[in-house]
């Protein structure tokens, strides 16, 4: 069974950083793509930012150029870099492996953005 680790959310002041880890239990080039996605009470979950096999990211809107995505093949561990924090990226963070017709999620990791 594929399994994901989330680490890295908490609090920080609007303007900070963090940076989230998900650690993949298996290579992560078994996968076609790891991602991010955030969810908040109110809203469906969405895309963050995805990296493929290839090294192609993809970001949403709304962090494109705070947010970056990378992989570090030797430790199957993908990083979300987030900067510059506004208070609407306050979310529960998930990771998401995907193979063709499936994917896997972690459990999740709270980020809070307020002061």
């Amino acid at each position: 069974q594929v399994q994901l680790v989330e680490s890295g959310g908490g609090l920080v002041q609007p303007g900070g950083s963090l940076r989230l880890s998900c650690e993949v239990s298996e290579y992560i080039f078994d996968f076609n793509s790891v991602g991010w996605y955030r969810q908040t009470p109110e809203n469906e979950r969405e895309l963050v930012a995805t990296i493929d096999r290839g090294g192609n990211t993809r970001f949403a809107v709304s962090v494109q150029g705070r947010f970056t995505i990378s992989r570090d093949d030797a430790k199957n561990t993908v990083y979300l870099q987030m900067n510059n924090l506004k208070t609407e990226d306050t979310a529960v963070y998930y990771c998401r492996a995907d193979i063709p017709l499936r994917f896997y999620w972690g459990q999740g990791t709270r980020v809070t953005v307020s002061s």
